[in-house]
């Protein structure tokens, strides 16, 4: 295969990368120049990359999480007074209305493009040096990274800019795209799973930081699901096949669903059965994004929630039980939650529940909790829909700050605490689910496996599976995993109106590339509709 190292305009070898204004491109513009020798310290490197992952853009509630959540049905932020404005910037995702210049689309881009060039510097035949470990382990990481960001490129931009090594820094470097990008990421995949070592499901959470073979497996299955829609053709059973294989060998590793009762403990920073891969991301702003400013608040978070993010009705409304509320024994699946009442919130749960969060909210105390007086001191209760997105004048303050049901899958109050830096990449339920997908694309019925699934979750089993039963199923499973956008676009759903969202044309389905970006490299074509 000929080496390459993704183009955009880097300066920082290790940081975060940015675009450049510059027009000319100039030798400086490549971390790769000519004559180059390999990295001084491919550990080092390796552990660099994951910073970047785990960093930033990558890692909070901003970037890489919101394009792929609160473009969905997920999720709306509304302005709430002087909050979440942001000149738009969160609208526009929740209503397909952005453009080149939206932040989270621009800094998205560059981490994912650091990484790659990143990795191939490591996985250059002249990067041989390392403080420690062993060579062939650390470059086969650095394909899996490499691999992993080049699908998220390619999913997101359909192209990915990349330069052969080899070649010299005049060159204008050129664009993989359809087949020949999906190629590329399959041979660093191919050599990933030969070179990665097997970590199993019982072998100790620690392990599961770095990539494995199982991981690899994930990220191969995930690629070939969505291979059709990258092609614009109609799936091909010999895909389907690959996604299949790929989640036997992950299940032949000892990974399988977790336990009825144990969904929510999989978000712990303990070991079980379902987490393939997980980096040291802050789940802070997978907590504090979403939860009201009021609610109790443990460990260093003085400043309690930030009331940002909130659940659409209609997708609250896949889950089983009482639509209205969601204590303890309304009815709800387990994957739903529930929400601690004046009874039972106490110490341990801080008067926070876990899923989602709907009604009037508790101090641990059990005492009703309000929203802040500067809004009235209305009782802090949660409703099922949300009925505005702007704030337009001061009379708007106490709809906007409780308006909708907040979602929660990492818990305050768990071990490690609202700080603690364990965010879930890949967990086996997605494979599951994959590869039921993949058996039903094929001709196979899957409701024996879907419902499998189903009563594990407290949920009713179901008569037959349609396509959208596997849809709604992966909503179900899958809520705040960074699933969602790629699950509506592969069943045809993303460009439909839902809540505070009209009906969106073909262009949405991809971002714009920065417009540096485009200007700096002529191979670039902006993609259609911007």
């Amino acid at each position: 295969m000929k080496k390459i190292v993704n183009y955009l305009c880097f300066a920082l070898p290790i940081a975060l990368a940015f675009s450049c204004t510059d027009l000319e491109i100039e030798p400086t513009d490549s971390l790769i120049s000519e004559g180059f020798a390999g990295v001084a310290n491919v550990q080092g490197e390796v552990a660099n990359i994951s910073n970047i992952i785990t960093a930033g853009n990558l890692g909070n509630q901003d970037g890489l999480y919101a394009l792929n959540e609160v473009t969905t049905d997920e999720y709306v932020v509304a302005t709430r007074g002087t909050d979440w404005g942001d000149n738009g910037r969160w609208l526009a995702m929740h209503q397909h209305s952005w453009n080149a210049d939206l932040q989270d689309i621009r800094l998205s881009w560059q981490a994912l493009n650091s990484i790659t060039i990143n990795a191939t510097r490591v996985i250059d035949p002249g990067s041989v040096t390392t403080a420690g470990g062993d060579v062939t382990e650390l470059k086969a990481e650095a394909r899996f990274y490499r691999a992993w960001a080049m699908s998220w490129i390619l999913d997101m931009w359909r192209q990915v800019p990349y330069r052969d090594v080899n070649a010299p820094n005049s060159e204008i470097p050129t664009v993989l795209t359809g087949q020949v990008a999906i190629d590329s990421i399959v041979a660093d995949l191919t050599i990933a799973l030969r070179d990665l070592p097997e970590v199993t499901a019982g072998s100790g959470i620690e392990l599961k930081q770095t990539p494995t073979k199982a991981a690899a497996n994930h990220l191969m299955a995930k690629l070939h699901l969505n291979k059709h829609v990258y092609l614009g053709t109609a799936p091909d059973n010999a895909d389907m096949q690959i996604v299949v294989d790929a989640v036997d060998a992950i299940e032949a590793d000892g990974y399988t669903l977790a336990a009825s009762g144990d969904f929510f403990d999989i978000f712990r920073p303990s070991n079980d059965v379902e987490t393939i891969w997980w980096s040291p991301a802050a789940t802070g702003p997978r907590i504090w994004n979403t939860l009201h400013y009021n609610l109790n608040f443990p460990g260093s978070n003085d400043g309690g929630g930030w009331n940002g993010f909130a659940t659409l009705s209609e997708f609250y409304q896949l889950f089983e039980g009482d639509p209205d509320t969601n204590y303890v024994g309304d009815g709800q699946e387990e994957r739903r939650g529930w929400v601690p009442d004046a009874e039972t919130a106490n110490a341990d749960n801080l008067g926070i529940g876990y899923g989602f969060l709907i009604g009037q909210q508790y101090e641990q105390d059990g005492t009703p909790l309000t929203a802040r007086a500067g809004v009235g001191s209305v009782p802090l209760v949660f409703t099922k829909e949300v009925t505005k997105a702007e704030y337009t004048s001061p009379a708007d303050n106490a709809v906007l700050e409780t308006d909708g049901t907040r979602m929660l899958k990492y818990h305050p109050n768990e071990e490690g605490g609202d700080q603690r830096a364990h965010t879930v990449r890949y967990r086996f339920a997605d494979d599951y689910l994959m590869k039921a997908e993949a058996m039903f694309r094929m001709g196979t019925d899957v409701t024996g496996m879907i419902n499998a699934l189903r009563v594990i979750r407290g949920a009713s089993v179901l008569g037959s599976v349609a396509e959208s039963d596997l849809l709604a199923e992966r909503g179900r499973e899958m809520y705040a995993e960074l699933t969602r956008r790629q699950d509506l676009i592969r069943f045809d759903q993303y460009l439909r109106a839902w809540n505070l969202k009209d009906a969106t044309e073909a262009r949405s389905i991809i971002f714009p590339i920065p417009f540096a970006d485009v200007l700096a490299n002529p191979n670039i074509v902006q993609n259609p509709g911007y």
